[in-house]
């Protein structure tokens, strides 16, 4: 079977080793246009696209695939490679770019996305932060049929896994993608014997995935605690949950729930008590949340003992105030 594969990030990566390990062809590959990144801001290739050079396979960057849009000279070199390569399926997984219907028609078996939720709960752009921040027990990989809309099409191959009450983004993330990858093969192969069931995703449960913006990641020491501490492994490791003392930033990467309450003069985000275990800080509804690893800007991460010998903080001071 041809496949074409169009994809992105690491999460993407995993899923085009596996297809190449599993012996698919891939003439071709998508991936977005090289990237600035790193402290020199020097242009950077995705990890797709450094995987597919690393396997001789042709790469096309396209900016658009809308023939009448901004870039039609992209769209129609893309085109052409994409009709060139003869594929019997394209597989999408966290491309970036959204598929215009001559795309997802042109495969035989059209166009299959690799999607990091249950659907159709999390449906766009960031499902594994949502799901960890939302406080879902569990999520999964659907294996979907797309269609013109947004993760709307038919679900064909489905797999559960449980978040865990220590799981990230980051842990998260890797373990998704493997279950992508695996999944995806299983796709296809059944795809290859007419296998596949296609089923429709219900009407209810559809929630959205928006994007993620650094500004969410600015800490609102008012909020329970739970909902706290989800957002900074929702946030880890982008964009990272933020705090200030003063006019320096401060990032916090983990974090306990304390099982005892603040006192009832404790202003929210005042730092009520620090020990080996951790710097506890006062939080909304009474409660109190012991942070472990922290960053300042410019530095490293750190456990709360390291990070307090560089930056000394003391009971009474209050994260999150205006300076």
């Amino acid at each position: 079977m041809r496949v074409i594969f169009a994809g992105t990030p690491e999460f993407a990566r995993v899923a085009l080793e596996r297809l190449l390990t599993a012996g698919f062809t891939v003439p071709l590959v998508l991936t977005q246009p090289d990237r600035p990144a790193g402290r020199g801001m020097k242009l950077q290739a995705s990890p797709v696209k450094q995987c597919a050079l690393q396997h001789g396979i042709a790469v096309a960057q396209p900016l658009s695939l809308r023939l009448d849009g901004k870039y039609p000279e992209d769209a129609a070199a893309a085109k052409a490679a994409i009709e060139a390569a003869q594929a019997d399926v394209m597989v999408v997984a966290a491309y970036g770019l959204i598929l215009p219907q001559w795309v997802l028609n042109t495969p035989r078996l059209g166009c299959l996305n690799i999607h990091a939720s249950l659907l159709p709960r999390w449906r766009g752009a960031a499902p594994i932060h949502r799901a960890i921040e939302a406080g879902d027990a569990e999520t999964g990989v659907t294996i979907m049929q797309m269609d013109a809309g947004l993760d709307t099409g038919d679900m064909l191959l489905l797999e559960k896994t449980a978040i865990s009450p220590a799981d990230t983004t980051a842990t998260l993330h890797d373990r998704l993608a493997q279950l992508g990858g695996r999944l995806i093969v299983e796709a296809l192969e059944l795809a290859a014997c007419g296998g596949l069931k296609p089923t429709p995703q219900p009407a209810e449960g559809v929630t959205y995935a928006h994007k993620i913006d650094k500004a969410e990641s600015t800490i609102d020491w008012n909020q329970p605690v739970e909902v706290i501490a989800r957002r900074v492994r929702a946030f880890d490791p982008f964009p990272g949950a933020a705090t200030t003392l003063g006019a320096d930033a401060i990032k916090v990467w983990s974090c306990e729930i304390d099982s005892c309450s603040r006192t009832l003069d404790a202003a929210c985000g005042q730092i009520v008590s620090i020990d080996a275990d951790g710097i506890g800080v006062a939080c909304g509804a009474g409660s109190l949340l012991r942070l472990t690893v922290l960053q300042r800007a410019g530095g490293k991460r750190l456990p709360a003992a390291d990070f307090l010998r560089g930056f000394p903080l003391a009971p009474g001071m209050v994260l999150g105030a205006a300076p």
